[in-house]
């Protein structure tokens, strides 16, 4: 029974949430009812990132977050664990994680990215926030996928394209139509350590997308030190 303790000890992780601006705190509070969470704490500079084992880019403005970032010299040392520790982006996050931007298909080329991600990014793919809604999603791995999870779109950007199909897993798309935007749009993605989704987890109850990413993350962590 001891070690059974000790190796559920060993397993918990330390998730950080970028809070530059955005809904971080509503993602510390689902990710601390995880047991395999040890403690999820705000991450605002180099000192606090470098004390967690991976990270929750939140919803909000993507290019407010990515000037805080930018001016407070935060943005090489963001950019260098997405590239090598487990992160996850919701809706601005996801944009972040992305490669390029796109918005009707104009290269939004100001928009300041972290990538990671191969995929290009529609923003405001639904319309403004008055067109925002929640859609029962079917999400690949989920604990109790047949049960659908409630995904919040506010403002939301979709997958525009997927650069490296061979390296990149679709995790969710849309079930129908949604104003003009078809049945069948991918709203989230795994590639490696990375995840993407453009719906806001964080504003339900239902913390599955949470244990998704921190066993994600766990799973990882592990591989990298065997």
């Amino acid at each position: 029974m001891a070690q059974e303790q000790e190796e559920q000890q060993q397993k918990q992780i330390r998730v950080g949430v970028l809070a530059l601006q955005g809904a971080f705190s509503e993602h510390i509070i689902l990710l601390n009812t995880l047991p395999q969470v040890s403690e999820a704490v705000a991450v605002r500079n180099a000192k606090e990132i470098a004390e967690v084992d991976a990270l929750v880019i939140p919803g909000g403005e993507s290019t407010t977050m990515a000037l805080i970032a930018e001016r407070s010299g935060f943005m090489p040392t963001l950019k260098e664990f997405v590239r090598t520790h487990p992160t996850w982006g919701t809706c601005a996050g996801l944009i972040l994680l992305s490669e390029a931007v796109t918005s009707g298909g104009t290269l939004k080329g100001d928009q300041k990215l972290l990538g990671g991600l191969s995929i290009t990014i529609k923003r405001n793919a639904f319309g403004t926030q008055k067109e925002s809604f929640e859609a029962g999603l079917h999400v690949e791995g989920l604990d109790n996928a047949k049960k659908l999870f409630p995904g919040v779109f506010i403002r939301a950007p979709v997958i525009d394209e997927i650069l490296k199909p061979e390296e990149v897993e679709v995790v969710a798309k849309l079930e129908r139509d949604y104003g003009k935007t078809p049945k069948g749009t991918i709203v989230a993605v795994r590639q490696g350590h990375l995840l993407g989704s453009a719906f806001h987890p964080e504003l339900t109850r239902d913390n599955r997308m949470h244990l998704f990413f921190v066993k994600m993350a766990q799973e990882w962590i592990a591989e990298q030190n065997k």
